[in-house]
């Protein structure tokens, strides 16, 4: 006789009959080992263990509503930025849009300067007037860039903003993607990428041509091939990496310590603050390495441009 049961009951039932063996333990003195470590063990003490600071963040529309959720999870600070998009393809993304998704930053950072770090955004087609936003942006308190999509790290209309931001000794941090098993954006087949979008292999290209510069390479847990990322990356020493992204794989951590080292990687959520979290405490990292990845390196790489945030 054939025995059917859907996915849902299945759950239910293990989960249930999980439950109650480990209730059934404390009642009758009986559980193991295991299970006592896994009643006892308290999360929050954990995660409350670290000082953090959130290396990849953007404006909320609720900035109390954020500070309190960071408040949660022992994050101190946030480094935020507004970079403009055009996912329909049809949006502007001139210098008008920059100036004013930059005003958004600016206004946060002012209202609460000892929450977040501010980073501004340019459209480096428009040469002059990025430059002259970078100089209105530092006047106002911004201490570092995120690009976007409108053009790769690696393409020449890029050298002047690089070199104007290692004259400042400022990151240069750029939204990135590798498509999964593809080892960049070389498929046939359509996954709503955008052409220009920064590859492993472009920051690398630029990483060389400026060595002194340092490139931060944006969220390894955003949902594409962080092995090759991490691999690709692995040649320039002045490119960093941040845990952010919502894909929950495991041992993302673990790999970008053993291809990046511990000092090259930044905790960072992109608004998955759970997430982003708990991929760092159940990495196998020593306790020391997790210190480091959720505070010290990005405080130690902003204070060699001067940047005192802790």
């Amino acid at each position: 006789m054939s025995m059917k049961i859907d996915r849902r009951r299945f759950i239910a039932n293990t989960s249930l009959s999980a439950t109650g063996i480990i209730l059934a333990g404390k009642m009758t003195g009986c559980s193991t080992s295991q299970e006592k470590q896994i009643v006892s063990y308290d999360i929050m003490k954990d995660v409350m263990k670290y000082r953090k600071i959130d290396a990849h963040q953007h404006p909320s529309d609720d900035l109390e509503k954020q500070i309190e959720i960071a408040d949660r999870l022992g994050i101190e600070k946030m480094q935020i930025s507004n970079p403009v998009t055009n996912f329909s393809g049809k949006e502007a993304e001139g210098p008008d849009e920059v100036r004013k998704n930059n005003d958004v930053v600016i206004e946060a950072v002012k209202k609460y300067p000892d929450r977040f770090i501010g980073f501004f955004t340019l459209n480096p087609i428009y040469k002059k007037e990025s430059i002259e936003e970078i100089k209105r942006c530092v006047d106002n308190g911004l201490i570092g860039y995120k690009g976007y999509t409108q053009v790769k790290i690696n393409d020449p209309v890029y050298y002047p903003v690089i070199e104007k931001l290692t004259e400042l000794k400022m990151i240069v941090y750029m939204h990135t993607f590798t498509q999964l098993g593809m080892g960049g954006y070389r498929m046939k087949y359509d996954v709503g990428r955008f052409p220009n979008t920064t590859l492993a292999e472009d920051m690398v290209e630029s990483a060389r041509k400026y060595p002194h510069t340092i490139f931060h390479f944006a969220h390894i847990g955003g949902g594409g091939d962080w092995e090759y990322q991490c691999k690709m990356l692995k040649q320039c020493p002045n490119i960093y990496v941040d845990t952010g992204g919502s894909n929950n794989e495991e041992n993302i951590v673990d790999f970008a310590i053993k291809h990046l080292g511990e000092d090259r990687i930044f905790f960072g959520t992109d608004g998955a603050y759970i997430h982003g979290v708990g991929r760092v405490l159940s990495s196998k990292a020593t306790d020391e390495q997790k210190k480091k990845i959720f505070f010290d390196n990005y405080v130690n790489v902003l204070k060699k441009g001067g940047y005192n945030v802790a």
